[in-house]
């Protein structure tokens, strides 16, 4: 009975172990996939879930895509898909710096051993990019997480200064470039986040204040083949910029990018033509703000990292990443590399119990004498900081404001008493006139009046003068006129008065005969008178002659 038992346990455990080996594969856990599979799609409930998490304001994501909104689409997309890994693009930037002919398609396949996210890779064939992005870290990371928690907002903010853009006269069609647009998309109806999952961040989902988005404008390169990267300044490009306290920044390319005589005439600035093609293997799909993927175009420049056609959407790779820390929650919790020992890492930073509640009654202690407690975390401590910093923005800004209103105020405070003292000057003129006007008519009076006293004397004298001169000549003419009944004229004058005297007698004589005849009816001449006429002509005749 002995041999039946030992077998029958023997083959029991036989069957146990082979049941063991047998489950063993179901159980054990797979392979970790390659770095640098960075466009693997998460579970789609997976990312339905990720919670809605406003790290920025529309403000700051329109400052913050202002040097890039107006870029190719496939390229601003390549963009924005790489800062999402800052570290891989600060290393592309000092590796493009040190390889300055490396540009295009080329310098992609140059850098495929690097360890970099291939969106990384292919930034390195547009130099000039990677020179604004290698000088501006903190721009690049800010960009980056801004993308990963604020997908749509960002790509809102994009048409929202392409729109200004193309209102300014900035974004046109031309030898570079092609512009279209198509009706925007209406927006799903979201329903309202429930209690138990608020929005989360340092700020409050704010609606935008900029106009709303009716269409998508796109901007693809003329010519297929070849990308042409554009220069601008934010400040000129979209017109009056609408938040002051956010002003939009300029990263001035390098000028061997940009030959001279550019085409800065409709404020753009285009370099070098890029044979770039395959580089850009990502694009917008607006519709849905996410980010396709041509996988032909991905294999053909990424030949050591193939991937299928099912992942033709872009996914960001947490594996890439390289510890840099992500500022929205999500990420952080569910993408942040654990290291082995992490969960010891307290111990190794000397933190224990007994310390944690002396922290918290300094803490406490801090708080009851008006003092800040420190921050409890990075992200608290970044969101204290970015809190301070919008409010030294505002703070500068009403400062600024404030000033300029103080000038204005002093400024029109001296031009007031600029005129009141010009019309002071003119009231004090004019009196002064008056006054010498005064004055010199006083002179004048008085100088007259003088003149007239010690001429007075003189005119006196001449006034007698000239009365005794009249006189004078009256009275010589007086003496030189006849007098008019003079009775011894006849005796001055003898003829004359016996010329009158002859006449005088004719004239009786005459008188004394025509009266016999006037009464006989007829005219007589007599000897005597014709006589008396002959004497008396002869006499005229003899005046006369005397006359």
């Amino acid at each position: 009975m002995r041999i039946p038992l030992v077998c029958i346990v023997s083959t029991a455990l036989l069957l146990t172990s082979s049941c063991s080996r047998d489950k063993a594969p179901t159980t054990a856990t797979p392979t970790a996939a390659p770095a640098a599979a960075t466009t693997a799609a998460p579970p789609a409930a997976a990312a339905a879930k990720r919670p809605k998490e406003v790290l920025f304001s529309p403000e700051e994501l329109q400052q913050m895509v202002a040097p890039i909104a107006l870029y190719p689409d496939a390229l601003l997309a390549q963009v924005l898909m790489a800062a999402t890994y800052p570290s891989d693009v600060a290393e592309a930037a000092a590796w493009s710096k040190a390889h300055p002919e490396a540009k295009g398609d080329a310098a992609v396949k140059q850098v495929s051993d690097q360890p970099w996210d291939p969106s990384v890779q292919s930034l390195v064939a547009f130099p000039q990019v990677l020179y604004a992005a290698g000088n501006q870290a903190a721009w690049v990371q800010r960009l980056g997480d801004a993308f990963l928690a604020q997908p749509d907002d960002v790509m809102d903010a994009v048409q929202q200064l392409r729109q200004k853009a193309k209102a300014n006269g900035t974004l046109d069609s031309n030898q570079y470039q092609k512009v279209t647009s198509q009706p925007r998309a209406a927006a799903p109806v979201q329903a309202a986040p429930a209690p138990s999952e608020p929005a989360v961040g340092g700020y409050e989902s704010a609606p935008v204040a900029a106009a709303p988005l009716t269409e998508t404008i796109l901007i693809e390169s003329s010519d297929p083949q070849t990308v042409y990267v554009p220069s601008y300044d934010p400040n000129t490009a979209y017109g009056a910029w609408s938040y002051p306290a956010y002003p939009p920044v300029y990263y001035p390319p390098p000028a061997s990018y940009y030959p001279m005589g550019g085409a800065l005439a409709t404020g753009l600035m285009f370099g070098v033509g890029l044979a770039a093609a395959d580089a850009l293997w990502g694009d917008f799909d607006w519709n849905d703000n996410d980010i396709d993927i041509d996988v032909d175009r991905y294999n053909n420049i990424n030949t050591n990292r193939q991937i299928n056609r099912t992942q033709n959407t872009w996914n960001h790779n947490a594996a890439n990443r390289d510890g840099v820390p992500y500022r929205d929650q999500y990420d952080r919790q569910n993408n942040s590399q654990r290291l082995a020992g992490a969960d010891r890492r307290s111990e190794f930073r000397g933190e224990d119990a007994q310390r944690a509640q002396s922290r918290e009654q300094a803490r406490a202690s801090m708080q009851q004498r008006g003092v800040q407690a420190p921050a409890r975390s990075n992200q608290e401590a970044r969101e204290r900081a970015q809190a301070a910093t919008s409010e030294r923005d505002r703070t500068q800004a009403r400062e600024r404001a404030q000033t300029q209103a103080r000038e204005r105020a002093q400024s029109d405070r001296a031009q007031a008493a600029q005129a009141d003292r010009a019309r002071a000057d003119r009231a004090q003129s004019a009196s002064r006139d008056q006054a010498r006007d005064r004055a010199q008519q006083q002179a004048r009076a008085s100088r007259d009046g003088a003149q007239n006293r010690s001429q007075a004397p003189q005119r006196h004298r001449q006034t007698q003068s000239n009365t005794q001169a009249r006189a004078a000549a009256r009275n010589q003419q007086q003496a030189r006129q006849p007098s008019r009944s003079n009775a011894f004229e006849g005796a001055s004058r003898p003829q004359q008065s016996r010329a009158y005297a002859e006449r005088g007698q004719a004239s009786r004589q005459s008188a004394q005969r025509q009266s016999p005849q006037r009464s006989s009816g007829q005219q007589r001449s007599s000897p005597q008178r014709q006589s008396s006429q002959r004497s008396g002509g002869q006499q005229r005749q003899g005046a006369g002659g005397r006359r």
